[in-house]
């Protein structure tokens, strides 16, 4: 596995899950550092990934992001953790939290739980998946066994 993925915490609520997930987006494609550098803007852009507040936002909200210096101003990453948000709160009102909707994929092997979580949330792909499982302290396969 690689050197550069954080060390593994569950989170302490579901915007700490939200946090997590936007975070394993925003870092396909970039280095660790850029994004681990400008993290603290990210929280303070994104109201601390409070998941009601950034499922909420709207066409004006995206375009404070999108000018957001401090960020990566991705557009498109930027309105998957919008919309990410609002399927996170879907989730949580089914399973009563986002950590019970994990547990409800517990009996599926990690291909159908990677195809599973890529196929509801936006811009989470193959690595994606693992880095966010990984660094919310859920069971991954090696790292090399990721994609199998």
């Amino acid at each position: 596995m690689p050197h550069e993925i954080p060390p593994r915490k569950r989170p302490a609520d579901d915007d700490g899950y939200l946090e997590e997930i936007t975070r394993a987006i925003f870092q396909a494609g970039f280095s660790w550092q850029v994004i681990r550098d400008k993290w603290p803007a990210f929280r303070k852009a994104f109201d601390l990934f409070d998941l009601d507040s950034v499922a909420s936002y709207g066409p004006p909200d995206i375009e404070r992001l999108a000018a957001d210096k401090g960020i990566v101003r991705n557009r498109r990453k930027i309105e998957a953790t919008v919309q990410n948000a609002r399927t996170m709160c879907d989730l949580v009102e089914e399973h009563g939290s986002f950590h019970d909707y994990l547990r409800s994929l517990d009996d599926l092997d990690y291909a159908v739980r990677r195809r599973e979580l890529s196929s509801r949330f936006k811009n989470l792909g193959p690595t994606g998946v693992f880095t966010f499982l990984w660094s919310v302290d859920e069971e991954v396969p090696a790292w090399e066994d990721r994609n199998k």
